[in-house]
C-alpha cells in the first residue's frame, strides 16, 4: 500500500509510537519481573486470551503529575494495559496492571484508564477480569491516587450481580487497593508470587510486635484456607488463567442472560448403580459428599470454589444434562458437615452469586446441625447461619435439594428446604428428617422412662427405632408434602435433569423494595 509523502511519514511516526507503547518500563525491568517468575502485562494478556482476539484501548495516555520530577518519567500507557478481547470465543474487558511502569501504581490517569473499560463493560453487558500487579497508590500523586482507587470500588459496587467480576492477583495487593478485588466475584491468587493485604509485616511488626512473612501475611495459601478471601489458588500464572477461562464457562455474560450450555455426551437417563453404596448406612460415619456429586454431575466435571475453605461445605459448578449449575453440598467427611461460621458465610455468598446470574441451585444435603461451641456463639454464628438461610429463601432460581441423609433441626431448614421455597426436594430411602438425632432425642424425652426400665439399654433401643420409624424417616416430611419424590439413589441424575428441564421457565418476583437488609 502507498501513501502519500505526509502520511506515511505519519504512519511510521505512529508505528515508533506504538512499538515505545509495547516496551513498557523497558527491558531492564521486564528482565527484572520474568526474574521474579512473573509474566508480563501484555503477556498475561496474550496467555488470558484467545489468540490474536485482544484489542489495546488508551495505549498513548500519559501521567499529568509534575512533582518529585515526574515530568521527565512519562511512559505510555501509565502503568496499566487496558482493552477488550475474547475468551472461548465470548467477548470480556480486561485491565492488567504493568509492574515494570513505577511498579504498576495507581495514579489518576492509570485509574481512569481502569473506569473507562469497567463502564464498557458494564454498557456493553460482558464480564471484567482485573489482573492485578501493583505496589499500591502513587505516592507521588497524593490524594488523587486515593480518589481514583474510590472511583474504582464504587464502579465495582455498581456492576456487582450485573456483570461478573473476577479478579486475578499475580503480585503485590496491599492497603486500600485490595478492596476493589473484595467487592469482585472470585479472586484467584498465584502461590509464591500473590500477597494480599491491609498493613504488611513491617507495619504489623511496628505496631503489635508480631513478626510474619509476606507468604504467612496474605499469601495465596494463606488467604484460600485460612481467611477464604481467595476462592481459587493457582500453582502459577498458566494455571490461574485456565481457572479463569473454565469459570467463565459456566456463567453467563450479565443478568439478563442464561448460562452457557453445552452439548453432551453424558446420557441424561445415566444410572449409577453404586451411587448409594458411598452413604454409610452407620449415620455415624463420615464419607465425602463430592463423590456423590460428581458421579451425578455430566461427566464427573465439579469446578470447586474455594476448595480448601470451611471444607465442611462444598460449592462450585457443574452441569446436568448440558446445563451450568450452581451446587452445594454439606460434607460428612469434614466436622461431620454441621454448619459453622465460614461453611455459612461460604454458601451464603456462592448462593448470592448464582442467584444473580441466573444459575440454578443444587443442593445435597447431609447436616446434622450447627456446629456447637462457645467460639461459635460468640463469633456470631446466629446472624452468620442466618445469612445463610437468608441466602436461599432470597434466591428466585430453580432451586432444587436432594436429601441423602441426616437434615436436622434448624440447619434442615437453612438448606434450601421446601420451606423457604425449594422448587423440589428430594430425598433418598436413607434420609433422615428430624429436629435433632435419634440418640439425643431419646435421651431428652424419655429420660425418666430409661432410667426406670429394668434394662436401660434395651429400652433405649426400643425407643431410638420407634423415634426413627415415626420421625427420621423421610415418610413422614413426604406424608406431609415437604418432601415431593423419595427417590432410589441410582436414579438421581436423570431426576435432576428433569427436574431441573419443567424449572426452565420459572418466574417469581419478590415485594418491591430498594433491596433487603441480609444479616452480616
Amino acid at each position: 500500500m502507498v501513501f502519500p509523502m505526509d502520511m506515511e511519514a505519519k504512519i511510521q511516526h505512529l508505528r515508533k509510537l506504538r512499538e515505545k507503547s509495547l516496551s513498557g518500563g523497558g527491558k531492564d525491568r521486564v528482565k527484572a519481573q520474568h526474574e521474579k517468575g512473573k509474566l508480563t502485562a501484555r503477556e498475561r494478556i496474550e496467555a488470558l486470551l484467545d489468540p490474536g482476539t485482544f484489542h489495546e484501548m488508551d495505549a498513548y495516555v500519559l501521567h499529568n503529575c509534575h512533582y518529585f520530577d515526574m515530568e521527565k518519567k512519562k511512559y505510555f500507557g501509565d502503568g496499566v494495559v487496558t482493552g477488550f478481547g475474547m475468551i472461548n470465543n465470548r467477548p470480556i474487558y480486561v485491565f492488567s496492571q504493568d509492574f515494570t511502569v513505577f511498579g504498576g501504581s495507581l495514579g489518576e490517569m492509570h485509574a481512569q484508564k481502569i473506569c473507562k473499560v469497567m463502564d464498557a463493560a458494564v454498557k456493553s453487558g460482558v464480564p471484567i477480569i482485573g489482573l492485578n500487579d501493583s505496589g499500591g497508590a502513587r505516592i507521588q500523586e497524593g490524594v488523587v491516587s486515593l480518589g481514583g482507587y474510590a472511583e474504582i470500588f464504587w464502579r465495582n459496587t455498581q456492576a456487582s450481580g450485573v456483570v461478573p467480576q473476577i479478579s486475578a492477583i499475580l503480585g503485590p495487593c496491599a492497603g486500600g487497593a485490595v478492596y476493589s478485588p473484595a467487592i469482585t466475584d472470585f479472586i484467584i491468587m498465584v502461590d509464591k508470587i500473590s500477597h494480599m493485604f491491609i498493613t504488611g509485616p513491617d507495619v504489623i511488626k511496628a505496631v503489635t510486635n508480631e513478626e510474619v512473612t509476606f507468604e504467612e501475611l496474605g499469601g495465596a495459601s494463606t488467604h484460600s484456607a485460612q481467611s477464604g478471601v481467595a476462592h481459587f489458588a493457582a500453582a502459577d500464572e498458566v494455571h490461574c488463567f485456565a481457572l479463569i477461562r473454565k469459570l467463565l464457562s459456566y456463567i453467563p455474560a450479565n443478568n439478563l442472560e442464561d448460562p452457557p450450555r453445552t452439548e453432551t455426551t453424558d446420557s441424561p437417563d445415566r444410572a449409577d448403580a453404586d451411587l448409594g453404596s458411598i452413604v454409610p448406612a452407620n449415620p455415624n460415619k463420615p464419607y465425602d459428599v463430592r463423590e456423590v456429586i460428581q458421579r451425578v454431575v455430566d461427566h464427573g466435571e465439579y469446578l470447586e470454589v474455594h476448595e480448601n475453605w470451611a471444607m465442611n461445605i462444598t460449592v462450585g459448578f457443574a452441569r446436568l444434562g448440558g446445563k451450568a449449575v450452581g451446587v452445594v453440598g454439606n460434607n460428612p467427611q469434614v466436622l461431620a458437615g454441621t454448619l459453622d461460621i465460614q461453611a455459612s458465610l461460604k454458601g451464603a455468598r456462592f448462593v448470592r452469586f448464582c442467584d444473580a446470574f441466573n444459575i440454578p441451585l443444587v443442593t445435597f444435603e447431609d447436616v446434622p446441625g450447627f456446629l456447637p461451641g462457645v467460639q461459635q456463639e460468640l463469633g456470631g454464628i446466629i446472624k452468620h447461619g442466618a445469612a445463610l438461610l437468608y441466602a436461599y429463601a432470597e434466591a428466585t432460581v430453580p432451586k432444587v435439594t436432594v436429601i441423602l441423609r441426616k437434615a436436622y433441626g434448624g440447619a434442615y431448614d437453612v438448606m434450601c428446604s421446601k420451606h423457604i421455597r425449594a422448587d423440589f426436594n428430594f430425598a433418598w430411602p436413607t434420609a433422615e428428617i428430624a429436629v435433632m438425632g435419634p440418640q439425643g432425642a431419646i435421651n431428652i424425652v424419655f429420660r425418666k422412662q430409661i432410667e426406670e426400665a429394668p434394662d436401660p439399654e434395651a429400652r433405649r433401643k426400643e425407643l431410638v427405632d420407634d423415634y426413627v420409624e415415626k420421625f427420621a424417616s423421610p415418610y413422614v416430611a413426604a406424608s406431609r408434602g415437604y418432601i415431593d419424590f423419595i427417590i432410589e439413589p441410582p436414579e438421581t441424575r436423570k431426576r435432576l435433569i428433569e427436574a431441573l428441564g419443567i424449572l426452565e421457565g420459572k418466574r417469581e418476583t419478590r415485594p418491591a423494595r430498594k433491596h433487603g437488609n441480609i444479616p452480616l
